[in-house]
């Protein structure tokens, strides 16, 4: 092992045990729950084994590969909760991986890589991954953006039966459960994470179906790509409005991603229409 990678080693151990005192709540972890497995997919060793504590102590029981093939494996055996997927490993990378996993699986996707460049982080989430985070990070952060995305509904249920009864709100309007947001044949239901658009359901990711979501509730309201971004991770920057240039390329990606499965032209847009330099809102009625 290099002197680097022992300094690599090193600094993720003096991350967990300096920075998480014996008797903050973290430390001891959560009661496992043996509903939450987590699926850990990294080639090196030590840092598989430093994974697999941190989810252990949010309660996971974890279940550990080292490579791409193997970790889609056991995505398919166990159907984790969530599933951390490092990037640069031999034979089939994380960006394949990730791509298998999302064809089978609506598993919560954390992509980890010392790979830090803008296009990294892109094509993880093209990929599939719901979150793109940076070796090394920290453990507490980590669990942060897992409970933030743990907020947000899993399953993707099928369309209601045509026909049947479903309350219709004002775009601009905030709607409660069993009810539908609506715009130029665009139907959408937060509880019941449905879209459709003219009759034919939506095949959405998570980040594309909360960002639709929210444009519709929005209405004409304006959303800039910070709010869209603070929005998608919840409260893990509580307080602190930034937001990197990777994260307002990220929702660009999104919206770019929605835009395709609407079949529509921003030039001509139908539903999504883009406010140069700020960000995005529905087009008018």
């Amino acid at each position: 092992m290099t002197t680097a990678h022992h300094g690599f080693e090193a600094a993720f151990w003096d991350i967990l045990t300096v920075h998480e005192p014996a008797d903050s709540p973290t430390a001891e972890g959560r009661p496992v729950d043996e509903s939450r497995i987590a699926v850990v997919i990294e080639d090196e060793d030590d840092i598989r084994s430093l994974l697999s504590t941190v989810l252990a102590q949010g309660g996971f029981v974890v279940h550990g590969a080292a490579t791409g093939e193997e970790g889609v494996e056991l995505v398919r055996l166990h159907d984790p909760l969530v599933t951390t997927l490092d990037v640069n490993m031999p034979g089939m990378d994380g960006f394949e991986a990730a791509k298998r996993i999302r064809a089978v699986s609506t598993t919560y996707i954390v992509m980890l890589s010392a790979r830090t460049e803008e296009i990294d982080a892109l094509q993880g989430l093209e990929a599939g991954a719901d979150d793109y985070v940076a070796k090394p990070f920290r453990p507490r952060e980590l669990r942060a953006r897992i409970d933030a995305m743990l907020r947000r509904p899993r399953q993707h249920l099928a369309a209601p039966p045509a026909g049947s009864e479903a309350s219709v709100t004002s775009p601009a309007d905030t709607p409660a459960d069993g009810e539908w947001l609506e715009h130029a044949g665009l139907r959408l239901n937060p509880a019941m994470r449905v879209a459709t658009v003219d009759d034919a359901d939506l095949d959405l990711t998570r980040s594309e179906f909360d960002i639709l979501a929210d444009l519709l509730a929005a209405g004409r309201r304006v959303r800039g790509k910070s709010d869209l971004a603070m929005m998608l991770r919840g409260d893990i920057y509580a307080g602190s409005d930034f937001v990197s240039d990777s994260d307002a390329r990220a929702i660009e990606v999104h919206v770019a991603n929605l835009r395709r499965k609407l079949g529509e032209s921003p030039a001509a847009p139908r539903w999504i229409e883009t406010v140069r330099g700020v960000g995005y809102r529905l087009t008018a009625s």
